[in-house]
Parts: structure tokens; sequence; C-alpha cells
């Protein structure tokens, strides 16, 4: 099964609810970036009307991790994949249509193809950007991922 933006989001819905219900959505998916998408609304919101950290977190990561997943399958081996840590950094109130952008799809293709190489794991950093429909950026994320080959 090929991956896409289509696929991810039915995904959502059975493996992550709670993503799905908060609204969180692949809006772009190719082998060097993805965009994913959240509407601040009542669901997802915290106590001062924006849209809480661990929902942008949740979209965040899924912006990195549907890249992951989509190298993974592509390789056609079977590996695993985990976040170990992340880093956040919030400079804006989140209200409205937030869109978190991942371009580090390269950055997997390099570690994935050392470790089917070397049958060793690799670890690697992952940036996403949060962005309001104005374009200015309202959070940062960064997450370590860990791949390795199963036995």
């Amino acid at each position: 099964m090929k991956i896409s933006a289509p696929k991810i989001n039915s995904f959502l819905m059975f493996k992550l609810p709670s993503a799905w219900i908060c609204g969180v959505r692949v809006k772009d998916l190719d082998e060097k970036h993805c965009v994913t998408t959240v509407r601040h609304k009542w669901i997802n919101q915290n106590p001062f009307n924006s849209l809480y950290f661990a929902v942008q977190a949740m979209a965040a990561e899924l912006s990195t991790g549907a890249l992951v997943m989509k190298a993974v399958r592509e390789s056609g081996r079977s590996v695993s994949m985990l976040v170990i840590q992340s880093n956040s950094r919030f400079t804006k109130k989140a209200v409205g249509k937030i869109s978190f952008i991942c371009n580090d799809g390269n950055i997997i293709s390099s570690a994935l193809e050392e470790t089917i190489r070397t049958g060793e794991g690799q670890t690697f950093w992952m940036k996403s950007h949060g962005v309001n429909q104005e374009g200015q950026e309202i959070s940062t994320f960064e997450f370590e991922w860990t791949i390795k080959l199963k036995s």
C-alpha cells in the first residue's frame, strides 16, 4: 500500500483517534515534505482560548512521522520507528487554522539508507514549523526519531 495523505488520515481515525477528534489532518505529503493542519475549536482549546499545546504537538509530530512512515514503507524493509525526544517553542497565540510544515524528507532518506546498509539503528532530528493563516510562525517543534531494522 502506497502512503498518501488520505491513507494517513484514515489511519488517524482508527489508530490515533485523539488526533482525529481534535481535527488534525494531513493536507500534503510527498518524499520531501509534509503539511498537516488543525483548526482551533472548542474541542482542542486551552483555557486561554487558543489551540492547546498538546494538539499542536500532535499535528507537528504527524508532519514528521508521516514522512518517516512513507520512507519506511517505500524501502520495502521492516523498520521500527520511535520518537525519543522532542523540543518545542511557542511564539504566538494559535487561533484559526494552523499548518505544520516539515521539509526534512531528505534527512530520513540518508538515515534509512545507512540503517539498511549497516544494520545499525540511526537517530535524526526533524523540525516542523507551525504557521497561522497569515503565514506567521506560531510554534516550532523538533523531534528526534530513531529507526532500526526489525529482526
